[in-house]
């Protein structure tokens, strides 16, 4: 699924944002560190992760891989 994030600054786009996978994973306090670490390390290779509570099950959190 390609989406168009892109930032446009005097009429160039900087950037897109494409998601890779998503995965739904059981909720857990210390996950957030996993992602913060990723997006610190692989930012450099047009890598980003995302971490967010499924609306659906609160128990539940969506992990999204994206490509910058």
């Amino acid at each position: 699924m390609k989406l168009d994030h892109s930032i446009h600054k005097g009429g160039v786009r900087v950037s897109q944002i494409e998601t890779l996978a998503t995965v739904k994973v059981s909720k857990s306090d210390d996950l957030y560190k996993v992602v913060d670490s990723l997006n610190r390390t692989l930012k450099e290779r047009d890598l980003m992760f995302g971490l967010s509570l499924d609306e659906k099950d609160r128990e539940k959190m969506v992990f999204t891989i994206y490509e910058t």
